[in-house]
């Protein structure tokens, strides 16, 4: 089995939910506790040898924040080494990492996430690849990243293999959900997938999260897949069709702590949660703040 050496990170659209922040900055540059949410992912990637990202971009406004923020920026290190500032000079340079090739894709229409997927097919040729959501981040504090964790399995088993999450029947309707699931410790083997489905009609209560680890079929196969219930054409439809034709489909419960971004409470209550854990002088004057408040 080939480790995939490229990874699709879709940044097309408005980002309307994170108004009026987004109005001139796309949403994966706002931060969480101190990072632009859009270095979780690359940083993710990084951690794992991938050598491509492939952003899916929908304009060129858009195109062009990341090829600024992915570049070298001379001038502004000149005067960080000339000034002796050299911890801010490090961080700097560490949002490119070593030996990364950053290529781009357009999504002319809002058609939905498989086929912001499709737009990376030249790019990608005949690599098998990855799909991460950049809002959708995923941190484990003690031990392997989420993707090193699918990377495992992904070598181990092949086929499809993605992070899934366990919720309540009442929640599935939300995601994809795994069908005909088994599972075994950590890992959970399904014969398919269905998207949003109708509460009557779940199937498990393993939804299918991402990021995901896709053989090269799968991008071949997305052309064929038709709008899904929600209207749009989906990744997770191209997946249950690899999966109708034999291809192996394995969810894989991560040892992460999952921050959504999607919104800007969501947003909020993530760098909450995610400062609070890092930064112990935070924590010590929030418990103050409280004790304050409350008398």
């Amino acid at each position: 089995m080939k480790k995939p050496e490229v990874c699709i990170l879709p940044v097309a659209g408005l980002s309307t939910r994170n108004l009026p922040a987004t109005k001139a900055l796309h949403k994966g540059f706002l931060t969480l506790h101190n990072l632009p949410i859009i270095q979780y992912a690359v940083n993710a990637c990084a951690e794992i040898g991938i050598k491509e990202i492939v952003f899916i971009y929908s304009d060129q406004s858009c195109k062009d924040l990341f090829e600024k923020y992915f570049r070298p920026y001379e001038w502004l290190e000149n005067h960080l080494q000339e000034k002796g500032k050299l911890d801010i000079l490090a961080n700097l340079r560490s949002v490119i990492p070593a030996g990364m090739k950053f290529s781009f894709a357009e999504q002319k229409e809002p058609k939905g996430n498989g086929h912001a997927i499709l737009m990376a097919k030249e790019v990608v040729g005949d690599r098998d690849f990855i799909v991460m959501w950049p809002d959708d981040v995923y941190i484990n504090l003690h031990g392997d990243g989420v993707l090193k964790q699918l990377l495992d399995v992904y070598m181990a088993e092949g086929g499809m293999v993605e992070n899934i999450m366990e919720f309540p029947r009442e929640e599935m309707v939300r995601y994809g959900a795994l069908v005909g699931a088994v599972r075994d410790g950590r890992i959970v083997r399904a014969k398919g997938l269905v998207e949003k489905p109708a509460l009557e009609n779940v199937p498990s209560n393993y939804a299918s999260m991402g990021p995901y680890i896709l053989p090269n079929a799968v991008m071949q196969i997305l052309p064929e897949v038709r709008k899904g219930t929600n209207g749009e054409i989906n990744l997770t439809d191209a997946m249950e069709l690899a999966a109708q034709r034999g291809m192996k489909l394995t969810g894989v419960l991560c040892d992460a702590m999952r921050f959504d971004c999607g919104t800007t409470k969501d947003l909020e209550r993530s760098n909450m949660k995610l400062s609070l854990m890092q930064d112990p002088d935070l924590r010590a004057y929030c418990c103050d703040l409280l004790q304050t408040m409350m008398v």
